[in-house]
């Protein structure tokens, strides 16, 4: 990832006959008051986001399939202000991202369904739709290179 506020954490894996054992966040291991936990379900070619606030810290990561994950700096004062970055998260790497306030995520579904879990911080009330900003998807101004022209979208992200 480009942005250095933004970490990116490989898991140690446990794979045996029965499946997989790994841990998304040990407390132990960092002083980030998590207090929420999300998770989104998906089909293929569901674009969600671009979202964002000012005040959470997220812990994201793809529990089932694949995913074109997008990050957006969207601090003014910033000097990468706009700018984005990607990477695959699926259920095979079991990558993590840590996102700190004033980036917006957004991921596109590759794989026929996806379950994507979020893990939240933030002091305070939960920062809802009224408190996130949203960018558009195709904003001329980021030019992400989306795999595909067409996404599911909801209307908030239209």
């Amino acid at each position: 990832m480009k942005f250095k506020e933004v970490k990116v954490f490989e898991p140690s894996v446990h794979t045996d006959y029965r499946g997989d054992l790994w841990t998304i966040w040990n407390s132990m291991a960092s002083s980030v008051p998590f207090n929420h936990d999300k998770v989104s379900t998906s089909r293929k070619h569901v674009l969600r986001g671009i979202h964002g606030d000012y005040k959470s810290t997220k812990l994201v990561t793809c529990l089932h399939g694949e995913l074109y994950f997008v990050v957006v700096d969207n601090r003014k004062d910033s000097d990468t202000y706009l700018q984005w970055d990607h990477m695959i998260l699926d259920d095979r790497a079991k990558k993590s991202v840590l996102l700190p306030p004033g980036f917006g995520n957004a991921f596109f579904v590759l794989s026929d369904n996806s379950v994507f879990f979020y893990k939240w911080a933030y002091e305070g009330s939960y920062p809802d739709v009224q408190d996130q900003f949203t960018l558009k998807w195709n904003d001329e101004r980021l030019s992400i290179n989306w795999p595909i022209e067409e996404p599911i979208l909801q209307p908030r992200d239209k």
